[in-house]
């Protein structure tokens, strides 16, 4: 399996590296894009070396490089995970405003009818967003905010973000063990 990853400048860079990491344990195969503003945000957020966060793709490119095999249909993938999603990522997005190659990957799944999961990181959402996660719905993206969840004991903010790890491993059906899921009531 081969999932494009896209981190853009919303708040939460570290569930992109949670992904990375998890999907690296399962042995599939990720191909990296940073957006310029993300690659800011690690800075203010995290203690992370951007070489770092690149080194656990397996292919890392530029977001500038609008020639990279991400950015054409011709590149096999089974689709691509934005962690998290900028407004103005989801924006470009839902608008075919391809000017970066995050924007230009997420455009190309979108046209070739792959999977394409965005996890946008905004509060509280205005009109505009809804508007646009809507229409990012009904061009076949799949939703998956950042929500809290109080079952299973995710108690930690690392168990919170292997919840949502878990819940974008099921949009490619794969299984993710330390993913939180409800069992039934006790």
């Amino acid at each position: 399996m081969r999932i494009i990853v896209g981190i853009s400048g919303a708040s939460g860079v570290v569930m992109g590296c949670s992904l990375l990491k998890a999907l690296r344990e399962v042995g599939v195969e990720t191909h990296l894009v940073v957006s310029e503003a993300a690659a800011r945000t690690f800075l203010c957020e995290t203690s992370l070396r951007l070489e770092d966060v690149k080194a656990l793709a397996d292919v890392s490119y530029d977001s500038r490089d609008m020639a990279a095999a991400i950015a054409s249909g011709s590149f096999a993938s089974d689709g691509m995970a934005v962690v998290p999603c900028s407004m103005k990522t989801l924006a470009g997005i839902v608008c075919g405003y391809a000017d970066n190659l995050l924007l230009r990957a997420a455009d190309v799944c979108l046209k070739e009818g792959r999977r394409l999961v965005l996890v946008p990181r905004e509060t509280p959402l205005s009109r505009v967003h809804l508007r646009n996660l809507l229409s990012a719905a009904e061009l076949g993206c799949a939703i998956v905010p950042p929500m809290l969840t109080f079952y299973g004991g995710a108690d930690t903010v690392e168990k919170q973000i292997d919840h949502i790890v878990g819940k974008i491993f099921s949009q490619f059906g794969l299984s993710y063990k330390k993913g939180t899921s409800w069992n039934g009531a006790r």
